[in-house]
This record gives C-alpha cells, sequence and structure tokens, in this order.
C-alpha cells in the first residue's frame, strides 16, 4: 500500500438524482444571487410543491408519497437557506 493510498478518502456512494439535485439546487443559488429569483417566488415554488405533493394538485407529484414528501422538506429547507443568506421580501399574505 502506497503512502497515497493510506490516506485516501473514502467518498459515500452517489445515489440516483444526487447530479440532479446538486444541479438545480445551485441554479436555484445563482439565480437568487443574480435577484432573477425572489424570496417571494420561492415560497410560492414552496407552495406549489405542498400541493403536488398532497396530492391537490392539478398536477400531483409522480412518484410515492415519501418522496413527494421529502422533496417538499427539503425544498422548505433550502428555502430558509436561500432567505437567510440573501433576505428580501415574503410573500404578502392577504387574509
Amino acid at each position: 500500500m502506497t503512502q497515497l493510498e493510506s490516506h485516501a478518502v473514502e467518498l459515500p456512494p452517489v445515489q440516483t438524482g444526487d447530479e440532479s439535485l446538486i444541479i438545480l439546487e445551485s441554479l436555484l443559488c445563482v439565480m437568487r444571487e443574480k435577484n432573477l429569483l425572489s424570496r417571494q417566488d420561492l415560497e410560492l415554488l414552496c407552495q406549489k410543491v405542498d400541493r403536488r405533493a398532497a396530492g391537490i394538485s392539478k398536477n400531483p407529484l409522480p412518484c410515492c408519497p415519501d418522496k413527494a414528501a421529502n422533496a417538499r422538506n427539503y425544498l422548505q429547507r433550502l428555502s430558509a437557506y436561500l432567505g437567510q443568506r440573501y433576505g428580501g421580501k415574503h410573500l404578502r399574505r392577504v387574509g
């Protein structure tokens, strides 16, 4: 065993969809950074995913309920991160 091999870092296996998730996450960050995507847009996106995951949309997510719930939770965490990092106005609630 060489010195390089003894210090090699073992990376976790790549899960299906990880590449797409990284690209989409990075795209949302770039769009938010360049003010092409507002905090309000992210909140609307979260609402749309919530409706689709709950199956109350005209176009429910075509996957199992667990994956839809994971997508909803992940997007909410990402939206909170982007909101803290880049700020911006929240969606105006009309009630």
